[in-house]
This record gives C-alpha cells, structure tokens and sequence, in this order.
C-alpha cells in the first residue's frame, strides 16, 4: 500500500491512466503503468487488475446463474450494523449479471 505524503490517505487508481493518484489531489512523480497483483498463502496469484476493463476487483471462481460463467469480480461492503458480517458482491467477468451472499 501506498500513501500519500500530503494528507496521509491511500492512493488509488486512476483507471483511465492506469496511474496513482490520491483524493486530496497529489500525484507521485515518475510513475510507471501500474498493474496490481495480490498473492494469498496457499493459493495462487490473482491478478487484481484485468488489463481489457480496468476492474479493480479481485477475480474468483464462483459461477454465475444466468450464464454459467465460472469466473466473477467480487467485492464486500458493509451493509448492516457494525458488529455484523459484511455482505460479498459478485459480477460476472462475462456477462455483467451481479448477485450478493450475506455470511
């Protein structure tokens, strides 16, 4: 992770650049195209950043119902009270549909 220098925050993607920028306005200087991998114990790769849509989130395999797809982008977001799980959201790398699982 990367931060900022001026106002401490995380710095994101700029998916159109495919360069890091903060909400406070600051850009690092001398960037390169920046491409996001994540590697978890036990598992494979993934590969955080798909190059064709510039989606952010993760891909996993999970299968979608309408068309069958076993690869989706999945996200989580807390929905409900503080002391309660998060909600998972998935799409479909293929055909957009997206479906949620409460845990």
């Amino acid at each position: 992770m990367i931060f900022c220098p001026k106002c401490s925050a995380l710095l994101v993607l700029d998916s159109e650049k495919k360069k890091l920028k903060c909400v406070c306005g600051y850009i690092p200087r001398n960037q390169k195209e920046v491409v996001f991998k994540e590697k978890i114990k036990g598992e494979k790769e993934i590969e955080v950043m798909d190059e064709k849509s510039l989606k952010t989130s993760p891909k996993v395999k999970e299968e979608c119902k309408k068309c069958g797809n076993t690869t989706a982008y999945y996200w989580m977001v807390q929905t409900r009270a503080g002391d309660e799980a998060e909600t998972k959201f998935f799409e479909c790398t293929k055909c957009k549909h997206r479906w949620r699982i409460n845990e």
